[in-house]
């Protein structure tokens, strides 16, 4: 098969299957791609960051509103730190890639993500007189062992990618489906957990989904590496370094990265002020507990059906026009924000309870749209070898831009004195976000204006050399590359270079793909 009839059937044919029976969608991919690796997609998409990251988002704006009492700006700045893991997600990404541990590269970061996560939302809850700076390190630790079993899965995706590009796209809804429905449960139960066993005993629950993803890197099937010689990981440490730096060097990998990064930073985070004001009961509409959760889990519907939109109509659109109207879209979706912050909606004769409800779920809709294609892209960014670390590496610079928004919106919303009691100058900081959503626009033509199911790196960083480093496993007809041979020239790429890369990568049925989103979206 040809790689454009492959890109093809997986963009077309799989979506119709989707579409018409998700239950035989996901026993395909089972099939396929083998159901551990499917169990530690939903483990770690859906249980712990779609129902984690829905429930603990609604249960740390209320702690570090009544509980550390701290102003909205302040909020958002210690978002952010505890979102610094995610950061330096590379770094995990090169151990998964290069350290092996008891024999398995994959399981063990699984486990020690489970752990991480289950002891310190523990200790957060069980400690009701905690410091600012202990419940920082707290909720750090909960965002590093999340980070951890993100990049894991990761590491699985974007190798998956290289040897099932025809499911690429099927692998991202997969991911975006379990995460969206994920945040659905969550965001429909946070708010009752919060009211019924407060901020801290509802973060406390997130040990749960912690103790899933333990159990799925128990499970996860994997070919044990044997006689493995650790002498040589600091070898294999600077061949995956050098590696991502000639890659990187690519035009047609740094342009993209280039544009990622700057459409996130400039995207202004200003949920912490809009969430104080939701349940302030003078200026705002005074929002209980259990209405925000119910806001955010109507929302998820939005972004449940911005996957299935996605999936069915529009996974076959360039990069270029999908990111384009996406950067559009949420700018005139933030406009909802301004009417209800403003109060014109009650003019309009539209309550606040309603008009809250359907400003979320257009939003988190059209970020899904806007969030799914970036995810492609950068699946097809990363060379074979150091797949999982790569692809860290882009994700990193993703949630580096996410950061900087976070710290951004905070910066606004201190200098427009938006603080826990006065929102007069909130409508102006909503306004200055949308206007800033379109401004990454003029970086636009650094993203490839070809199709989602095409190759983007040049024929040479998808061929295997001497230096590459494989691990057949067996039964499962799966190969963990270790490392990419050392390329140093860059060349436009081609189609021959899909079915190169497929041949070299001839894996059987047993792969999947998949992707980790909202989380930190």
């Amino acid at each position: 098969m040809e790689p454009q009839e492959a890109g093809e059937v997986g963009a077309g044919g799989n979506s119709d299957c989707c579409a018409a029976s998700p239950c035989d969608w996901l026993r395909r991919l089972s099939r396929e791609l083998h159901w551990t690796f499917v169990l530690a997609v939903v483990a770690v998409y859906g249980a712990c960051q779609g129902v984690g990251n829905s429930v603990g988002g609604v249960a740390a704006g209320y702690y570090w509103k009544d509980v550390q009492r701290v102003q909205p700006s302040a909020a958002q700045f210690y978002q952010g730190l505890t979102d610094a893991p995610w950061v330096v997600k590379p770094l995990w990404g090169l151990l998964t890639d290069v350290v092996p541990v008891v024999g398995f590269r994959r399981r063990p970061y699984f486990v020690l993500a489970g752990v991480i996560g289950v002891s310190s939302m523990l200790v957060l809850s069980l400690h009701r007189d905690l410091g600012i700076v202990p419940a920082l390190l707290a909720l750090t630790a909960q965002s590093a062992g999340a980070a951890v079993a993100d990049v894991t899965v990761d590491a699985l995706v974007a190798q998956n990618s290289i040897t099932h590009p025809p499911l690429a796209s099927d692998m991202q809804s997969l991911c975006g489906f379990s995460s969206s429905v994920g945040a659905l449960l969550g965001f429909s139960i946070s708010g009752l957990l919060v009211h019924s066993m407060g901020s801290q005993g509802a973060l406390g629950l997130l040990s749960i989904p912690s103790a899933l993803v333990l159990s799925a890197g128990i499970l996860l099937k994997e070919t044990r590496v044997s006689d493995f010689d650790y002498k040589q990981i600091h070898q294999k440490f600077y061949k995956a370094i050098k590696s991502m730096g000639t890659t990187l060097k690519c035009p047609e990998v740094w342009r993209p990265c280039v544009y990622i990064y700057v459409s996130l930073n400039l995207c202004l985070d200003i949920q912490g002020g809009m969430f104080y004001w939701y349940t302030d009961p003078v200026a705002g509409p005074a929002f209980s507990e259990e209405f925000i959760g119910l806001i955010y889990s109507i929302g998820s519907v939005g972004s449940l059906l911005g996957v299935l939109l996605y999936q069915i109509a529009l996974e076959d659109y360039p990069f270029h026009s999908m990111l384009l109207w996406g950067q559009v879209l949420s700018s005139l979706a933030g406009m909802l924000d301004l009417v209800l912050v403003t109060r014109f909606n009650l003019k309009m004769g539209i309550p606040d309870y309603f008009f809250a409800v359907i400003d979320n779920s257009i939003s988190q809709m059209v970020g899904r749209l806007q969030w799914l294609p970036l995810l492609v892209l950068c699946s097809k960014l990363c060379p074979p070898g150091i797949e999982g670390t790569f692809y860290a590496l882009l994700m990193s610079i993703q949630n580096a831009g996410l950061l900087m928004s976070a710290w951004w919106g905070g910066l606004l919303l201190q200098m427009l004195n938006v603080t826990r009691t006065e929102f007069s100058n909130l409508w102006v900081v909503v306004l200055i976000r949308n206007i800033s959503r379109l401004l990454p626009l003029m970086l636009l033509f650094l993203v490839p204006r070809s199709d989602q199911s095409s190759t983007l790196l040049p024929p040479e960083m998808l061929q295997d050399g001497e230096s590459t480093e494989t691990v057949k496993s067996g039964s499962d007809g799966v190969e963990f590359s270790v490392l990419v041979a050392d390329d140093n020239n860059c060349f436009v790429s081609n189609v021959v270079a899909e079915s190169e890369r497929t041949e070299a990568f001839d894996a059987g049925d047993d792969d999947i793909e998949l992707i980790p989103l909202v989380h930190k979206s």
